[in-house]
């Protein structure tokens, strides 16, 4: 019998795995491209339907990678995608989104996000993802890259209570959101999606990791996915174009870790304790 994976629900009520697929850098290399189709389509096979894209991961090359994959899927997949901040003004980000519908060969995204802020104003982005939401071509729509201040602003605006997610970077040595943003989001239900919780590989020497993963017959990148899937309302998306990365992704869900491991990683990777600059790669 398949162990019902975690899942988290978004407000408008769409529920999904709390461990999705992420697509940064792929496209950009046709030689991968089968690859590539491969693992998304493993993915789903395991349940991970969450695959977050972008416009702007390899010039669209990964957005057409995605609509390779689920092609004849698509009713298995949560398609998450992004517009850039220089297409995020209310007429750019409507040609964006349209763009990327074509590239995912779809009709509809199910949540689409500004990509980060930039200097078109945030209220014609906002304008622009509730005509895409009215017109059928997004089901709801969020935010990347935004601290507490983004999204307090964010919330004064008309319409900036309908924000779904805010995707940000998260992973044990990146752990600045634990202060504030994730003390914020958790008070109002609001998911967040954690992007890079390997840190892109950076994470996997460590030495802490390998003694958790020896104590729990696991790998170090289990060990620092269990981490972030611990905690509450967070959804992990780790980038991989391998078969066996998916599958030793997914065994990361079924991986406890007790309050010794938890106390373990805490002290070589401590917990924020003041407010500190959000980080991005």
């Amino acid at each position: 019998m398949t162990t019902p994976l975690p899942t988290i629900t978004f407000p408008n009520g769409r529920t999904v795995p709390a461990l999705g697929q992420g697509t940064w850098r792929m496209g950009e290399d046709t030689a991968d491209r089968a690859s590539e189709i491969r693992s998304l389509n493993l993915g789903l096979d395991l349940g991970l339907t969450l695959i977050d894209t972008a416009e702007m991961y390899a010039s669209g090359g990964s957005e057409e990678v995605v609509g390779a994959a689920i092609e004849t899927r698509r009713d298995e997949a949560f398609l998450v995608s992004k517009v850039l901040p220089s297409n995020a003004s209310r007429e750019k980000t409507i040609r964006a989104c349209e763009n990327s519908l074509k590239r995912l060969r779809v009709e509809q995204i199910d949540l689409y996000l500004l990509h980060w802020r930039g200097n078109h104003p945030l209220s014609g982005t906002v304008e622009a993802f509730e005509q895409l939401k009215a017109e059928g071509k997004i089901a709801a729509w969020g935010v990347s890259n935004f601290d507490v201040e983004d999204l307090e602003e964010l919330a004064d605006m008309p319409a900036g209570g309908s924000v779904a997610t805010d995707q940000v970077l998260y992973n044990l040595s990146r752990r600045g959101i634990e202060h504030d943003l994730l003390p914020y989001a958790a008070a109002r239900s609001l998911p967040i999606m954690a992007y890079s919780p390997l840190d892109e590989g950076r994470l996997l020497p460590h030495p802490i990791l390998a003694k958790i993963g020896r104590e729990l017959d696991a790998t170090p990148a289990q060990v620092a996915l269990a981490f972030v899937l611990a905690r509450p309302g967070i959804i992990a998306i780790p980038k991989t174009g391998s078969a066996e990365r998916v599958k030793e992704n997914h065994a990361a869900l079924s991986l406890a870790l007790t309050p010794a491991h938890h106390a373990a990683l805490d002290e070589a990777f401590p917990p924020p304790a003041t407010k500190r600059p959000l980080e991005m790669i």
